[in-house]
């Protein structure tokens, strides 16, 4: 058994308490108490312990992209550039990117990943030997970097409503429903640890709703997770109307595909009554407010989907930025510029969306919260930065949400494992010279400038 003995800490409710001692065994926190004693062999966490993070919408490849994009264009022509990184990678390289890339996250404070793969297969779609060679590349980087992952493996069969896919988008495809679950039930046999395998339909533009019917209710048989992009542009919207006569939404309820079990990724272009049905039907929406800002895609319903009953969750998606702060301060802040008032989410509201929610949307229920029988997911946030200073035990959590970045991040504890230890990662002996090198490889090798 291992006792950490934190500083203060969050246990729920809008504050924070002091002198916690967190007992944990075998991954699992076993008890939790506060006003504690520390005693010889505890393992202090300085500053704020909160819960570990959770980023539930995850594309680990497009990493890449960050800094590559930003002179000029729309999410189309950005489409076409993910497409050349897409293109550029085989299953060494792609490990060795993730690998870099969850690191980061893990130093972020993100103890879980949801990782939304459609990358399955080689050059032109050809089978790999293994066809299910970029997915264990994908869980082979989650392990050796220390984040808890779920695979979300994404069935992926049109280049737009009726359209064959195309140049990039034939090594996202199986053909159909059949081989793409054949595929995932081998992979899942495949995985053990901390990696979960869950499901997705890319979108109702890359999937009909009959086939993203089908997946769903695979994925909600077994008792998975699954998520699948909604509404994300206009554009999307407009065409999968003038294909099937509804907008998203609709027919993923008339499908039967919305419920518990099911996370809709973006979210963004709603009407009310695409609103009323995710929450009517308790379905998460997962916002991903850096990309979405990133990419122009223009500002969700955040607030009035939580207030139909739909749990809010929070992702990086494009990794434009990776910090669980940023993810959960914009969540408010956007409803702040879009409303012209303050107050729409309370800062619980918003750490259960980076922690509890995000974590409950990619198969881990339990995970998010400082309770025993969580998974002992620990993350201590250094209140003495320049940013941090001055904040007292009264508004430590505020000051945490609403101005705290990933560099205050001192100590990660994921599923028991001491992961970050004073700013250092313990398994990525350099997590920035990793990301360089496989950034610059995949750069290179995707014909990319800068």
């Amino acid at each position: 058994m291992t006792r950490y003995f934190c500083e203060l800490a969050y246990l729920g409710g809008e504050g924070v308490v002091g002198d916690v001692a967190v007992d944990v065994e075998g991954g699992e926190i076993t008890a939790v108490s506060a006003g504690a004693t520390r005693l010889p062999g505890d393992v202090p966490l300085g500053g704020l312990t909160l819960p570990g993070f959770a980023n539930a919408h995850s594309h680990a490849f497009h990493r890449v992209l960050r800094g590559r994009t930003e002179r000029t264009g729309t999410f189309w022509s950005w489409r076409e550039q993910m497409y050349a990184v897409a293109s550029a990678l085989d299953p060494d390289l792609y490990r060795r990117l993730a690998r870099a890339v969850f690191a980061e996250m893990v130093l972020a404070g993100f103890s879980a990943v949801g990782e939304f793969h459609y990358l399955h297969h080689a050059e032109g779609g050809r089978r790999y030997a293994d066809p299910n060679e970029m997915g264990v590349a994908v869980c082979d980087a989650a392990r050796d970097s220390g984040i808890r992952l779920t695979l979300l493996d994404a069935c992926y069969l049109e280049g737009g409503p009726g359209e064959p896919p195309r140049g990039a988008q034939l090594r996202f495809s199986d053909g159909d429903v059949d081989t793409w679950q054949g595929r995932v039930e081998a992979l899942r046999t495949a995985v053990d640890g901390d990696v979960l395998v869950g499901a997705a339909s890319h979108s109702l533009r890359a999937v009909p709703p009959r086939a993203a019917a089908e997946v769903a209710g695979w994925a909600g048989a077994l008792g998975l997770p699954f998520h699948v992009h909604v509404s994300e542009q206009p554009a999307e919207n407009e065409a999968v109307l003038g294909a099937y006569g509804a907008v998203p939404v609709a027919l993923l309820a008339d499908g039967g595909a919305l419920g518990r079990s099911t996370t809709v990724v973006h979210a963004t272009h709603l009407d009310p009554a695409g609103v009323r049905m995710l929450g009517g039907s308790g379905t998460t929406v997962c916002m991903c407010p850096t990309t979405e800002r990133a990419l122009g895609d223009g500002i969700g319903p955040a607030a009035a989907l939580a207030a139909a009953g739909c749990p809010i969750a929070l992702g990086t998606d494009s990794q434009s930025i990776i910090d669980p702060f940023e993810e959960a301060r914009a969540l408010e802040l956007d409803e702040r510029l879009a409303s012209v008032s303050r107050g729409r989410f309370t800062t619980a509201a918003l750490l259960d969306a980076a922690g509890a929610a995000g974590h409950a949307a990619i198969g881990w229920p339990r995970a998010g919260r400082l309770a025993p029988g969580a998974p002992a997911d620990l993350v201590a946030v250094s209140l003495s930065s320049v940013r941090l200073a001055g904040a007292g035990p009264g508004c430590a959590l505020e000051h945490a949400v609403f101005a705290a970045g990933a560099p205050d991040v001192t100590d990660v504890v994921v599923s028991g494992r001491r992961v970050v230890e004073g700013g250092r990662h313990v398994l990525v002996e350099d997590v920035a010279g990793e990301l360089a090198g496989a950034v610059a490889a995949v750069a290179r090798a995707a014909g990319l400038g800068c």
